[in-house]
């Protein structure tokens, strides 16, 4: 999923935190190194599971308030729901993606075109736009057999 290895991201991870005056506690590096090895844009509970091996005594709200904290500095994005609980993509590189409607699974393409997709201008006069992706929502090929 991630086109840099893991140290590199671990110096861009550590140099954004320094920016945003944010502490490098070891359940924090747990958190983003357990986010960065998964392959399938994990929830908090996901990561929760992972770093309590790590760490027995960290607690979901740690967990939820350190994703938010990555997500607000900006070194993960935030995948919305959709209903469901949000997933977060430590893939911080333009991209978008695609979500089964059956299974959730969430898949990362790239395609320069909706890389510039405008904004439409009644956007553009009203809003800020800072940031736009593309979501493709279907039925993944695993669902797609499964019928």
């Amino acid at each position: 999923m991630l086109q840099k290895n893991k140290e590199d991201l671990i110096v861009l991870f550590r140099d954004r935190c320094k920016q945003h005056n944010l502490n490098m506690t070891p359940q924090r590096v747990a958190i983003y190194e357990e986010l960065i090895k998964s392959k399938n844009h994990p929830d908090a509970d996901d990561i929760f599971k992972r770093v309590r091996n790590i760490f027995p005594d960290i607690s979901i709200d740690t967990v939820y308030r350190t994703l938010s904290k990555f997500a607000e500095i900006g070194v993960i994005h935030v995948v919305e729901g959709y209903g469901e609980a949000k997933r977060y993509d430590p893939d911080t590189n333009k991209h978008h993606h695609f979500r089964c409607q059956k299974c959730n699974k969430i898949v990362d393409f790239h395609d320069r075109s909706y890389d510039n997709v405008k904004v439409p201008k009644a956007f553009q006069k009203n809003f800020r736009v800072v940031n736009v992706k593309v979501i493709l929502e279907g039925v993944c090929d695993k669902c797609v057999k499964k019928r």
